[in-house]
């Protein structure tokens, strides 16, 4: 894969008028340690992929990733959860992954990604409620999600990403969103590797996480996510934010948190959490001392394993 000559892109247009780029198939082939066939949805327009695996006899896990990765992120925690008996489903969020990448960077707010997850949700007809592992983006968003539709969901399990409010998260984020906005070229794969702790990616790897990106004008969402995090009070979704933050405060659902300590952007958010969430009160929460951001590429058996031990205990 790391081998692929660049592809030129071809704009299409939703009945909306949003411009968008869809990352050839060809790009996805023969990635290693992910065997899934991808399935479809369209939500406004835009097709979003998903991994969708496993019976669901034991329920259903959703797996939403992060900032700037694809389900290819959750290599590792699919094949246990499933072999546990659970439906695993794992979304591309709306610019990464298999999904359609619109190529205006204001297409992309933290409000829009939420509603296309709430959309995403409740097209799952016959799943009653989510279990939810999330991090980084995929908590940012899907907190919110659970805090404005709980019904569809059961139990949450959260690491190293947070819900601000309006303020600074300190000064590793700041560093990241700095580096953000100036790396050239922003290599996925790159920076993925240097956020993992327990060993060194295989070129493959890196060309995974690189695969969905034939070259800067698919990157609008990799560009402008980090701008997103409301960490000021002038950033949109402050408001909802705080709105989020009361209802899960007063939310029953059972809150496990699952850290990367050694996470210089997020690492010190998760007695946030802890402390946000009513059912965080006595659970087995765990700290990885050596884990990094990317904790499912770091600790993703032993996470898989933690949350089925879990589900087990709290079903």
């Amino acid at each position: 894969m790391s081998d692929m000559a660049p592809i030129p892109p071809t704009t299409m247009t939703t009945p909306a008028g949003i411009e968008f780029l869809r990352t050839p198939d060809s790009r996805f082939a023969n990635i290693e340690g992910f065997p899934y066939e991808p399935h479809y949805i369209e939500i406004d327009g835009l097709r979003m992929a998903y991994v969708d695996e496993g019976t669901g006899e034991a329920g259903n896990v959703l797996l939403p990733h992060g900032e700037p990765t694809w389900g290819y992120l959750y290599r590792f925690m699919i094949p246990p959860l499933v072999d546990a008996g659970y439906r695993v489903v794992v979304p591309d969020l709306i610019g990464f992954g298999r999904s359609d990448k619109p190529t205006a960077r204001n297409v992309y707010t933290y409000n829009q990604h939420v509603a296309w997850m709430k959309d995403f949700v409740q097209s799952f007809n016959d799943v009653d409620r989510f279990d939810v592992f999330c991090q980084d983006w995929g908590g940012l968003i899907s907190l919110r999600c659970v805090a404005e539709m709980p019904e569809k969901y059961n139990r949450v399990v959260a690491g190293n990403t947070g819900l601000p409010i309006g303020a600074s998260i300190g000064p590793g984020f700041d560093f990241w969103l700095d580096l953000s906005q100036t790396l050239d070229p922003l290599e996925c794969g790159r920076l993925v590797d240097n956020t993992v702790n327990s060993r060194v990616l295989t070129d493959a790897e890196r060309a995974a996480y690189d695969a969905p990106f034939p070259d800067e004008s698919y990157m609008a969402c990799v560009r402008e996510f980090p701008c997103l995090v409301p960490i000021t009070p002038e950033h949109a979704s402050v408001a909802e934010n705080l709105a989020a933050r009361e209802a899960l405060s007063q939310s029953t659902h059972p809150f496990l948190s699952l850290w990367g300590k050694d996470d210089p952007v997020l690492g010190h958010l998760d007695q946030d959490l802890i402390s946000l969430f009513p059912g965080a009160v006595s659970q087995p929460h765990q700290e990885f001392a050596t884990g990094g951001h990317f904790i499912q590429d770091d600790e993703g058996p032993a996470i898989a394993t933690a949350m089925i031990a879990w589900f087990a205990a709290t079903s």
